[in-house]
């Protein structure tokens, strides 16, 4: 199978997902649960280019191991953050504008600024599982496993800081404070460091095949969207309003990468 044709049907099954999820949410009025699509649809597309290629079986294997851990993990997570917490605001604002400025319906609203942009970014962060299970050769070698280690520690580096964030909120002495301990002692979004790292650790096992390499777009996309649009920068503007700490938080303590907190 070609690249072309594997990413092909890939599409239509992703815009079936999408298509799927849309129609369930036309009767529950929120999308927040594509944060949960959006990890588990990119294991659905993994197991559909793993049935439809013919590549060395234990680079596809070690991909879908990882990618399936990391996918029904994240995926798990939020959406039993959803049940717990409801609706998203950042949603609901969105929303809210469209049908204030531009008339826009919960329906038209959801598909153009929900839908017609995650299905395209998720597609392409999802490279390194689709193309790099394509090729019959080499086998897996010193920077697949490099890549494996690093994508393990990123699904272990993001369950931590998420558990550790949980357990921080449920205590009410902790209201309008600043989790400043456990990994979050080290970098603001632990959850979102991990996050990279698992799909740069993704795209280092299919770099070690020809088609695989084509892949970098995928870990690219994911990085600048985690930290220059709908990551830190989200959480750090909403968090700033909220909690008159936080500024000191972000003088001492890594934006991304994890390092050692500056001192007063």
């Amino acid at each position: 199978m070609s690249a072309l044709s594997l990413l092909a049907v890939n599409a239509v099954v992703l815009i079936g997902i999408f298509v799927l999820f849309w129609l369930v949410t036309l009767k529950t009025r929120d999308v927040t649960p594509i944060d949960s699509v959006w990890a588990l649809a990119m294991v659905a597309l993994g197991w559909a280019s793993f049935v439809q290629t013919g590549g060395d079986p234990d680079r596809k294997l070690l991909l879908m191991a990882l990618c399936t851990a990391w996918g029904v993990r994240l995926g798990g997570y939020l959406l039993w953050r959803w049940r717990q917490h409801g609706a998203d605001r950042r949603y609901q604002t969105m929303f809210a504008k469209a049908q204030e400025h531009k008339g826009w319906g919960f329906n038209q609203a959801s598909i153009r600024l929900v839908y017609a942009v995650q299905a395209p970014m998720l597609f392409i962060v999802c490279l390194p599982v689709q193309l790099g299970q394509l090729d019959a050769a080499p086998t897996v070698g010193a920077l697949g496993w490099v890549g494996a280690a690093l994508a393990g520690i990123g699904i272990m580096f993001e369950t931590i800081g998420d558990a550790q964030l949980v357990a921080f909120r449920r205590d009410p002495a902790n209201v309008g404070k600043v989790l400043r301990t456990g990994l979050w002692r080290y970098t603001r979004h632990p959850n979102y460091f991990g996050d990279a790292c698992v799909w740069w650790g993704l795209y280092l096992i299919a770099a070690e095949s020809g088609t695989g390499l084509w892949a970098l777009p995928g870990p690219v996309l994911l990085t600048f969207t985690l930290m220059k649009w709908s990551g830190v920068p989200t959480v750090e503007g909403r968090m700033k309003r909220k909690k008159p700490d936080y500024e000191d938080y972000v003088r001492r303590t890594s934006g991304f990468v994890p390092w050692f907190p500056k001192r007063a």
